[in-house]
């Protein structure tokens, strides 16, 4: 479908009469409270498969580790045009960005950077071996039905490595409900047009084809049966990222050679064996062609072009040959390859196969005691013009054990043995220590004792191009952390916070020395912070307030104070870890009525520094966004969505703008079919 008849349908429903856009009212405030509250405590106490838990059906009950869930309904109200976005919003996350869509993007997790946040994709470990990132870029919205966010280091509910930050798990699979349904979505992304000065210093009129600038076409079908489930979704975008600027001079510039081409498809099976447990098929593919600017100012560029294709099967034994026994496994091959020519100079490509296999197993032998164990095996083999032909085998073994001390106190010591084959890692013991006290049905305390633990990337041992020699002599990066916090729930009243400490050693930075840039085991580093979140949903008198049927106000605020104790520097240095601000603040007002809502948020992000010596600063700045979802009918809905209504000029990452003002309009399809039941 063409962009321009896409915007004329888009208008076309809008401008339908207001009885064509009734629908059957949600059920009222306090049933909605009593529903969210039911799904919580079967999150928290069931040790089985749940479509509200995700997949794994061995995780821990309640982990004691703070935790942040963004649901599937909250994904589509938010109308974000990606997944950095969503969670910067939705979740007070920290995000550093390369400019607009499809450029390199990082997500910060307590002071630390996405080579150091564990991400999962459905429980699966998915950070690159070759240089510790994850594309967040390579899933679509609509394939995501659920995101945890787990923070702190050394996890205990997957048990994963790596996980400094804290671990956050992309959930695409769920048992579908019966029937047959299918979606379709449509938006158009741009900044609003202006004049501007050229490259060559001439005055340029507005350039109204930007307001074509980005389009976004996703695609979405399921059906469930009594034993089989399915879906498959697909997604395709392009960006030019035209967008106005202001250059170090203060003269208004247009972004221009940053055009993105992706697309992306998914599809899962589940299939129920009996009472015993499920099968779980998945297989995903993404692929992009994008201009890599060689710096947010200039005209020259790269050529990138990422592929990649994840397949996976997992088997969910809620009860695995007797009632106290559950287990799971897990099978993933990914192939992800990445090419890139550079604006001068010689090409390079990178392929990457790694096949993981993943066993847990909790055994519930009586009621104050939970044991789990598993082991996980990743072999990883690395076709690189920089580095070679590289490979690797990884894992761990690990043993947790829930012991309830008392009704209301919960001890959860783990220990997990890492191992790797190149001679950076023996073999380490990871251990960690977890405490819940739940005072009352309504509070609870945790406490978190734990040691984090990260082997080098293959580019930091082995990278031998561009100017750079990686050091194969490097050590893995180390630390030990802690944190106490505490949740109380009452109602539709949440709040949940924890103060956090953490210190890394050995930590991997590059360096230029005598004109070559090599890694070395420099840096060291102390974080202390705060991370809390209040969420309430207001009662209205008999269920509404004039058509408003919900009205949930939010607040989330993370206070870090980091200290770099690398290069010479001490904490009389006061030095911080670069693009980490020391405050950022997000509140929300979401408000529901009988067929919509509205999403408002303004995020707070203190100064920031773009070097280790604290000297390029990057301002404070202020954001603002609004979202707006209308149901058109009952197979219709259209959404809307301002970002930046300050038009704020910023850097998210030093020397590379970011789009001002953006208006976002789109729509949804939804098409339905139940499935008869027989009589």
């Amino acid at each position: 479908m063409s962009t321009p008849l896409f915007i004329l349908l888009f208008l076309a429903f809008l401008s339908l009469p207001p009885a064509f856009a009734q629908e059957e009212p949600p059920p009222p405030a306090q049933e909605q409270e009593q529903k969210q509250e039911q799904e919580e405590t079967e999150w928290d106490e069931a040790p089985a498969f749940t479509d509200q838990e995700g997949i794994t059906v061995t995780g821990t009950r309640e982990t004691s580790q703070q935790m942040a869930v963004v649901e599937k309904d909250e994904i589509q109200r938010r109308a974000a045009p990606d997944l950095a976005t969503l969670l910067q919003e939705a979740l007070n996350l920290g995000v550093t960005r390369y400019g607009g869509y499809g450029n390199q993007t990082d997500i910060n997790l307590r002071g630390f950077d996405s080579e150091r946040v564990a991400f999962l994709i459905d429980g699966v470990p998915a950070n690159s071996a070759q240089d510790g990132s994850f594309d967040i870029n390579q899933l679509g919205l609509e394939e995501i039905e659920r995101i945890e966010v787990i923070y702190g280091g050394s996890d205990t509910k997957y048990n994963v490595s790596g996980a400094l930050g804290g671990v956050i798990n992309l959930i695409t699979v769920k048992k579908r409900e019966k029937g047959l349904r299918a979606g379709i979505v449509m938006s158009n992304t741009a900044s609003l047009p202006g004049e501007h000065t050229g490259r060559g210093g001439e005055r340029e009129d507005p350039r109204f084809e930007d307001l074509l600038d980005t389009q976004h076409y996703g695609f979405s079908v399921s059906y469930g049966g009594p034993r089989f489930s399915a879906a498959g979704s697909a997604f395709a975008n392009h960006a030019k990222n035209h967008f106005l600027f202001k250059d170090y001079l203060g003269i208004t510039r247009r972004k221009d050679h940053n055009e993105v081409w992706d697309t992306g498809a998914s599809v899962s099976g589940v299939w129920d064996f009996l009472d015993t447990g499920r099968l779980i098929s998945s297989s995903a593919f993404y692929c992009a062609d994008k201009n890599i600017p060689a710096s947010g100012f200039s005209s020259a560029f790269g050529i990138q072009k990422d592929a990649s294709f994840r397949q996976n099967i997992m088997l969910d034994m809620p009860r695995a040959f007797r009632d106290d026994l559950a287990a799971e496994g897990s099978l993933t091959w990914h192939l992800a390859g990445r090419g890139y020519e550079p604006p001068s100079g010689a090409a390079s490509q990178h392929t990457q196969h790694s096949l993981s296999l993943i066993n847990r197993w909790a055994w519930f032998p009586v009621d104050r005691l939970t044991l789990r164990a598993g082991w996980d095996y990743r072999y990883i083999n690395l076709d690189s013009t920089d580095m070679g032909g590289r490979d690797r085998h990884d894992g761990g073994l690990y043993a947790t054990v829930e012991y309830c001390a008392a009704d209301t106190l919960r001890i959860i010591p783990s220990l997990k043995a890492v191992f790797s084959s190149g001679k950076e890692a023996p073999v380490v013991p990871v251990p960690k220590l977890g405490i819940i006290w739940n005072i009352t049905e309504e509070a609870a305390l945790k406490n978190n004792y734990f040691r984090s633990f990260k082997l080098p990337d293959f580019e930091d041992l082995y990278w031998s191009g561009g100017g750079g020699a990686g050091n194969p002599d490097l050590k893995p990066e180390d630390g030990w952390g802690g944190d106490i916090g505490g949740v109380w729930h009452h109602r539709a009243f949440r709040l949940e916070a924890a103060f956090f400490a953490q210190y890394t050693s050995d930590s991997i930075h590059w360096a230029s020395a005598s004109g070559v840039w090599r890694p070395e085991n420099v840096g060291a580093a102390v974080f202390f912070g705060f991370d809390g979140s209040l969420r309430a949903a207001l009662p209205l008198p008999n269920g509404k307030l004039g058509p408003f049927v919900k009205i949930t106000p939010s607040l989330s605020a993370q206070y870090l104070r980091s200290y770099l104790l690398s290069y010479g520097y001490g904490f009389g240095s006061d030095k911080r870890i670069p693009y980490m601000p020391e405050l950022a603040i997000t509140g929300a007002l979401d408000i529901a009525w009988a067929s919509g809502s509205a999403v408002i948020s303004v995020r707070y992000e203190s100064l920031r520094y773009a070097d280790t010596a604290n000297y390029a600063k990057l301002d404070a700045c202020t954001l603002v966004s609004a979202s707006v979802n209308q149901n058109i009918g009952r197979y219709a809905a259209a959404f809307a969505a301002l970002r930046n209504i300050l038009n704020q000029s910023y850097q998210s990452f030093a020397d590379y703008p970011m789009p001002g003002l953006t208006v976002t309009l789109g729509m949804r399809l939804r098409f339905d079919i139940p499935r008869q039941e027989t009589p």
